[in-house]
C-alpha cells in the first residue's frame, strides 16, 4: 500500500532498542535469477515509536518519514496484533 512517494510495510517488532524506538523486521520474497526458486529475506529498519506502544513480536505497520536520526527515517502507524505473552 502507497501513498504519493512514502511505503507503508508491515513488519514484527524485534526489539526494543531505546526509548521510542523499537528494529522491525521486514521478510519478502525475491526470486533468483538462475534457477527461478523464491528465496526469503529479511530487511531490519530502525522504527520510531512516538508513544511506545509496540512491544517485541507485536506485528506493526510502518511508513516511511523524513530522517528522525542517523537510522531512523520510519514511524510507526498502528499495532496490528500484539505478540501473545506464555
Amino acid at each position: 500500500m502507497e501513498t504519493g512517494k512514502t511505503k507503508t510495510v508491515t513488519g514484527i517488532v524485534a526489539s526494543n532498542s531505546g526509548n521510542k524506538s523499537i528494529r522491525v523486521t521486514i521478510e519478502y520474497k525475491v526470486r533468483h535469477p538462475k534457477y527461478n526458486k523464491y528465496m526469503r529475506r529479511r530487511t531490519k529498519f530502525a522504527v520510531h515509536d512516538e508513544r511506545n506502544e509496540a512491544k517485541a513480536g507485536d506485528l506493526v505497520e510502518i511508513t516511511e518519514c523524513r530522517p528522525l536520526s542517523k537510522t531512523k527515517s520510519w514511524r510507526v502507524v498502528r499495532v496490528i496484533q500484539k505478540a501473545v505473552q506464555a
